[in-house]
């Protein structure tokens, strides 16, 4: 999931701009979407479950009519979320004003949080963290001076790997977790509005010129006095950039942390031929996310990068569809083989990661049937053993192929004659051109930079059971 906001001085289409930035941003959510326009306090909102281009139709745009700021929302549906309730962004009123936020991540006490509120009378209608984050700034700003402190103490109980935009009516405001494990920015349009986005290709999208990532911590406030910089809550925590992102989230032509994805695949894709050769005649990349890697192995290898598998371009992205059945049946249709490039020739399959393994045995099957007569396959990812709690969705371990098997056998069960996995030891590596001081690499080697959800809630529950004596 991501999110999208844009802040100007005069009234424009800004729902338009913010349509093609989340168009921009399609690929980290294709759930549900929603845009909020905010013209003089008045806030108008339209949202609805399905992709950017099927919720807005040219007669939602017209009806969100102008304004001077306005933000918007792709949600992945992550387990038990993918109702329509839970479309971002959500509009509050409380007794100080209103807001809109949208989020993006995941809290990992948001549980306990809500646990707690509920005991206090408050009632919930969605299952998604920015209801709970909502309230948490809604309490804080009934006896702060202004929606920035409120937002500053709320930041104090959030905790997880989360970013978030809020827009009150004076002000858009943007915040990122102390660890920055998911990617914020924000650049400049020549009209002097503002634009900050989940990832710099949103940016280029608007004609916006990237300026720079949000810090870890860093709560920035835009407004008619200008950017304000909270900086209360940076260099508090470890720094630790889900490198994920680099491996499959993102898209290539985005720059987080001062290094781009495309550059941090390729160089995974070295380190993969570095660490697993094979004598081959062709490397293939599986689109999307794998291109990079496949490009990076074969210059490092010498063995000729080829086409060998085309992407039906209207098919999302599996990895996040909703359903092993839902992810089984979009694979049968997103990809098909190039028999001039894999027909009587051994190749060097390069995929973003193994996950469950079903996409990986079916794109197998499909190379064999077109003529190849091995398949060696190479993931630029470690293996995946733990889930993750900050917004990917592997949510046990049990569904990790990686945790139930060996090499060996992962290899006879998706149908290769050989597989290698990115070294645990090389993933930290491959931002290394950008500033980053820190990654998160715990769906790989389980060293989570924060409490996990079931240790924070079972304290909360714990701490209840102890005051029911």
């Amino acid at each position: 999931m991501s999110f999208f906001g844009i802040v100007g001085e005069e009234k424009t289409n800004v729902a338009s701009s913010v349509y093609y930035g989340l168009y921009a941003l399609q690929h980290r959510g294709q759930e549900s979407t929603g845009i909020v326009v905010n013209d003089d306090g008045i806030f108008r909102t339209h949202k609805d479950s399905g992709l950017v281009n099927d919720v807005f139709t040219p007669q939602a745009i017209r009806h969100l009519g102008l304004g001077t700021m306005a933000i918007g929302h792709v949600r992945y549906g992550t387990l038990g979320t993918k109702e329509r309730v839970n479309a971002e962004p959500i509009v509050v009123n409380h007794v100080k004003g209103r807001m809109a936020i949208a989020t993006s991540g995941k809290l990992v006490n948001a549980q306990s949080l809500k646990r707690d509120l509920e005991l206090q009378g408050m009632i919930f209608h969605t299952n998604s963290d920015a209801e709970v984050i909502s309230y948490i700034i809604t309490k804080e700003r009934i006896t702060s001076d202004s929606i920035e402190e409120a937002i500053t103490k709320a930041m104090d109980k959030l905790q997880g790997g989360f970013c978030f935009i809020l827009m009150s009516p004076q002000k858009l405001i943007c915040a990122r977790d102390a660890h920055g494990l998911h990617p914020l920015c924000y650049g400049k349009r020549d009209n002097g509005q503002y634009v900050i986005a989940s990832e710099s290709c949103a940016l280029d999208s608007v004609g916006a010129t990237y300026i720079r990532d949000v810090e870890p911590g860093e709560i920035l406030v835009f407004s008619k006095d200008g950017i304000k910089s909270i900086k209360e809550h940076c260099k508090k925590k470890p720094e630790a950039l889900c490198v994920f992102e680099y491996i499959y989230t993102a898209r290539p032509d985005s720059v987080i942390n001062g290094c781009y994805v495309h550059d941090a695949r390729k160089k995974a894709g070295a380190l993969l031929a570095k660490a697993h050769p094979v004598e081959a005649d062709v490397v293939v990349g599986v689109p999307d996310s794998g291109l990079d890697a496949a490009i990076g192995y074969a210059e490092e290898s010498g063995i000729p990068y080829g086409i060998g598998l085309i992407k039906n371009k209207y098919i999302g992205r599996t990895f996040i569809a909703p359903g092993q059945d839902v992810r089984e049946d979009k694979v049968r249709i997103k990809l098909n083989p190039v028999p001039a490039t894999v027909k009587g020739k051994r190749i060097v399959l390069v995929d973003d990661s193994i996950v469950r393994g079903t996409t990986c045995a079916r794109i197998v099957k499909l190379l064999r049937q077109a003529g190849a007569t091995e398949v060696h396959l190479r993931s630029s990812a470690p293996p995946f053993v733990n889930p993750c709690y900050y917004g990917t969705d592997i949510d046990s371990k049990e569904a990790l192929i990686a945790n139930n098997h060996t090499i060996e056998e992962i290899a006879k069960i998706v149908g290769v004659d050989s597989l290698g996995y990115l070294r645990l030891e090389d993933v930290t590596k491959i931002g290394d051109s950008g500033n980053c001081k820190g990654y998160c690499s715990a769906c790989f080697d389980g060293k989570y930079p924060t409490a996990i959800p079931e240790k924070i809630i079972n304290k909360f529950e714990h701490k209840i059971s102890e005051s029911e004596k």
